[in-house]
């Protein structure tokens, strides 16, 4: 098993277990870089926040750990 089967596999266990939390901590990065930005980009910063959640919720083929807010 390569380096990235073992990350995704790790991504994958870390979300079954605790996908709000993940979705938080994506929040939470995201509150950051706006508010470095200056509040610039915050439709995009969105954006890539539901992307990212969506991704990451998709990893094990169902979309139901993750809950977009």
């Amino acid at each position: 098993m390569g380096f990235l089967n073992k990350a995704k596999a790790a991504a994958e266990l870390a979300v079954d277990k605790g996908g709000d939390k993940v979705g938080d901590a994506v929040d939470k990065g995201l509150e950051q870089v706006d508010k470095r930005t200056g509040g610039k980009h915050g439709d995009q910063l969105d954006q890539a926040g539901d992307r990212a959640k969506d991704y990451l919720d998709g990893l094990d083929g169902k979309d139901d750990d993750i809950r977009n807010r």
